[in-house]
Formats: C-alpha cells, sequence, structure tokens
C-alpha cells in the first residue's frame, strides 16, 4: 500500500508541475505576443504599439496611422489562385523531340489570375479610353496600342473577313482579343491597373470621376501615389499627424484601398494554374497527375448529356478545325467566346485550346537547369541571360572581353536570323489555340515568339500578386 500511496503521491507531483509549466509558458507567450489567441488584442487591435506603447491614429501621441488588418480584394476578373508544390515539366512525350521542359518540383506562391482571356470588348474598351485621352494630340499612341488585325491575312485563305471585323464587330465581343504584341499586352495590364485603382479610390470617397482628364493630366497609379495627379480630388483621408494644418492627406499604399499592379502571369504561374491540381488533392497527396487541364487524358467529355464533346478549341486533324455540319466536334472554326467549355478546377476557362497565352518569361531552351524552385521566373534583369548569353557563357574567342554590353554576349550565344530564333526578346507562350493539334494541349508546352510580334493564336490574361495570407478564403 504504501509503495501505491507513494507512486500517487508522484504522479499529483508531476501533473501539478506540468500544469505550473504550461500555466508558465502561456504567460511568456502573452508577453512576447507569440499566442495567437491573445495576439489579436495586441499591436494595432489594441490601438496602441507593441513597440513602443505609443497609441495609434492619436494625434497626441504623434499621430502615426494604421488601418485595420484588411485581406486583399481580388481586383474585377480574377480568380484566386492558392499556390504550392507541383511537378513543373512536360507531362508527355515531345512528339519533336525537344529538350527543354524536364520535368522538376517547384512552389508557386497564391495569386490571382483572369477567369477568362481577354476579349475584344475588354480589348476596345483600352482603345477607347486611349482616344478620348490622346488621341486628339497623340494619336500615334493610339495606333501604338491597337491590335495586328493583319494576322489573320493568308495568301493562301480566305480570311479578309476576319482581318475587317473580329476586332470591332459586335458579334465578336465577347472572343480573345488576337494581334496583341508581348509588349502590347503589358501595356494593357498597366492601364488595367490605373483604372481599377482609380475607380477603387471614387468608391472609397477620396476622388470623384473625372470627365475632364487628358494626356497632361490623366490618373496613374503612380502619379497619384507621388502626388503628381492633380484630378478631381474629393475627399483625402484623416491625417493625424499634428504637423498638417489641413487634416487630410492622399491614399497611401499602407491604407490597404490601392491593390497591386495587372501583369502578365509568369510561366510556372500559368502552369499551374492551367493544371489546377488542387482537384486531384487529398490531404497532401495528389492522386492523378493531369496531362491536360481536365483529369481525363481522353479530349472528349463522358459528363452525361454531353458524352463525346471536345474539352477545348483545338484543330483535331489535317483539315478538321470543327467537324461536320450538323455533329461539329468543337464548334468553332476559328477562336470561340473566352467563356466556352469546362473550366478546370481553379475555375479557368480556356486553358487548353482557343487562343496559346503569353506570359512574362523570356525563352530560353534549358531554363529549366537554371530556374528557382521557388516562384521560377526568368526575365529578371539581373539574371535574364543566367548560364545562357551571359559572360560566363559565351564563346571562347571573345572569353576575356568583359568590356561588351551584355546584349552583345547574347547576340554570340545566339546568333539571330542564321541558326536561331531566340534572343532577349523572346517571350515564352503556353497553351493550344484553336489552330494546334492535341499535343499543345498540355499545359506544359512551350513555345516562343519576339515579343513585338503578334499571331490570330496568341492572346492573353492577366495575373495579380496576393498580398497576406496564401490560403484561399
Amino acid at each position: 500500500m504504501n509503495r501505491i500511496t507513494n507512486t500517487n503521491k508522484m504522479r499529483r507531483k508531476l501533473r501539478i508541475s506540468a500544469i505550473l509549466a504550461v500555466f508558465c509558458c502561456s504567460i511568456l507567450l502573452v508577453s512576447c505576443g507569440g499566442s495567437s489567441k491573445n495576439s489579436s488584442k495586441s499591436g494595432r487591435n489594441s490601438g496602441k504599439s507593441n513597440t513602443t506603447g505609443w497609441k495609434y491614429n492619436d494625434p497626441n501621441y504623434g499621430g502615426f496611422s494604421v488601418t485595420d488588418t484588411k485581406e486583399q480584394k481580388p481586383g474585377p476578373g480574377l480568380v484566386a489562385i492558392e499556390g504550392g508544390t507541383f511537378v513543373m515539366g512536360a507531362t508527355q512525350e515531345n512528339v519533336f523531340g525537344e529538350w527543354n521542359n524536364q520535368p522538376r518540383q517547384v512552389t508557386v506562391s497564391s495569386f490571382f489570375m483572369d477567369q477568362t482571356e481577354v476579349s475584344n470588348l475588354d480589348y476596345l474598351e483600352y482603345i477607347y479610353w486611349l482616344t478620348r485621352i490622346y488621341g486628339k494630340d497623340y494619336p500615334e499612341i493610339v495606333a501604338k496600342a491597337l491590335p495586328d488585325t493583319l494576322v489573320w491575312r493568308n495568301s493562301m485563305s480566305y480570311n479578309e473577313p476576319m482581318v475587317e471585323i473580329y476586332f470591332r464587330h459586335p458579334a465578336y465581343g465577347d472572343y480573345p482579343v488576337v494581334g496583341v504584341s508581348w509588349l502590347q499586352a503589358n501595356d494593357y495590364a498597366l492601364w488595367r491597373s490605373d483604372r481599377v485603382n482609380e475607380m477603387l479610390l471614387i468608391e472609397a470617397g477620396v476622388l470623384k470621376f473625372d470627365d475632364k482628364q487628358n494626356a497632361e493630366n490623366h490618373f496613374t497609379t503612380d502619379g497619384y501615389l507621388s502626388g503628381e495627379y492633380k484630378g478631381n480630388v474629393a475627399n483625402g483621408r484623416k491625417d493625424y499627424n499634428p504637423n498638417n494644418a489641413s487634416g487630410q492627406r492622399s491614399v497611401k499604399m499602407e491604407d490597404g484601398i490601392l491593390l497591386p499592379k495587372y501583369r502578365l502571369p509568369t510561366e510556372a504561374e500559368w502552369e499551374y494554374a492551367a493544371l489546377g491540381l488542387i482537384g486531384n488533392t487529398n490531404g497532401e497527396n495528389i492522386s492523378d497527375r493531369k496531362v491536360y487541364p481536365w483529369n481525363s487524358n481522353n479530349i472528349r467529355t463522358q459528363e452525361k448529356g454531353y458524352t463525346g464533346s471536345f474539352m477545348a478549341n483545338f484543330k483535331r486533324g489535317k483539315g478538321d478545325y470543327m467537324g461536320v455540319a450538323g455533329s461539329q466536334n468543337d464548334g468553332a472554326a476559328f477562336p470561340a467566346p473566352v467563356v466556352s467549355y469546362w473550366p478546370n478546377d481553379f475555375g479557368l476557362y480556356n486553358m487548353a485550346g482557343n487562343v496559346s497565352e503569353w506570359v512574362l518569361d523570356v525563352y530560353r531552351p534549358l531554363s529549366f537547369e537554371d530556374f528557382s524552385d521557388q516562384n521560377p521566373y526568368r526575365g529578371n534583369a539581373d539574371g535574364l541571360n543566367y548560364n545562357d548569353g551571359d559572360y560566363m557563357s559565351t564563346i571562347q574567342n571573345d572569353w576575356n572581353n568583359k568590356e561588351l554590353e551584355q546584349s552583345e554576349y547574347t547576340k554570340q550565344m545566339y546568333d539571330y536570323g542564321n541558326t536561331t530564333l531566340i534572343s532577349d526578346h523572346s517571350r515564352v507562350i503556353k497553351g493550344g489555340s484553336w489552330a494546334d493539334g492535341p499535343y499543345y494541349l498540355s499545359p506544359s508546352v512551350r513555345r516562343f515568339m519576339d515579343e513585338n510580334e503578334g499571331s490570330a493564336t496568341v492572346g492573353f490574361r492577366c495575373a495579380m500578386n496576393m498580398i497576406g495570407s496564401a490560403m484561399k478564403k
């Protein structure tokens, strides 16, 4: 009995010690701001600084302005893409024997992406705005932004109706814009960023709509943040700075109203979003790797009522772009509307077929050997030619000439126009188009085109960085 009694006493002491240890740790966590339960009562939510004890948003304490924590709102047209790890690269044998996309595991951060390709109507709005702002004094700016409608012209095909009406006729308003170069697509993305942020400021009561904007004075996000935009300002934000007599200030990025810039997606982002592996994930296990944006390796759906219908708009075989009258296979001889066929598991339309799409990356055949395994991307100014056209990869006869410009090394590495079509202006295009065979429907396939060129088979969609939490809400 004594042995049992002593054992029970020891167990009670151990339990009490454990409880005291947990209690002490809890106190330490709270005092250091480490408790997730109590952290909401400190910092910005308590109204004063954890660092100095000074109150926020109080002119008597210096007036440091702090906005309540807010999750980023998606911009118009965007869908949240929750990031993660995936195997980027070839999902099937390269039919041309190219060695430019070996599988490797990478991680892509969460981001936003357009649910559809940019349509003719979307781009016409852009052209209208440019015409309204620049058309009178700087018509060349409008002309520079216009898509090249001559991309439809084929010397041995009657495509003249597409040349003349595809971009502007309302019947094609919901169809993807084509004939837009990589440079034009980037300009559109920046314009869209400014229009979205301008509307957010109008909705917040900071600006009034200004129909008097012109080439000399119009809203841009950067111009507003730097104080250069002097448009129709309604109200500023309350300024708690005691040195500001007006008590008003312009919106800052810290206020959480303005969104990051729209941009083209990177190659890794585009491929990750197109595969939509979120639909094949159970816990951290990916049950099946996809060849296409849908689960089946078949390009026809088995969905009841649609059995046998094609999952995308592509060219089935030589001379077969749409099937037989009365039983068309994809229902489109050229592009189809941007909301067509079945969306993938991220809710994105036409990530296979319809039109191929520009992405941010510069094309290099062996980028897969150099890519970082986190947010892979080739295009940064200091890494454009990393291991592939920079000084250390030049030909031996000029190895000691360190005075050459970076572009000169690239010219030596790639004899553009003679032995290759690759240059610093070669940009990656992803996805198949209405004129491509089934092989190109795989999101892993990569091709390239000069950033100054357009094509009847190439369009684009925009992306945006996701700020804050990486989890899709």
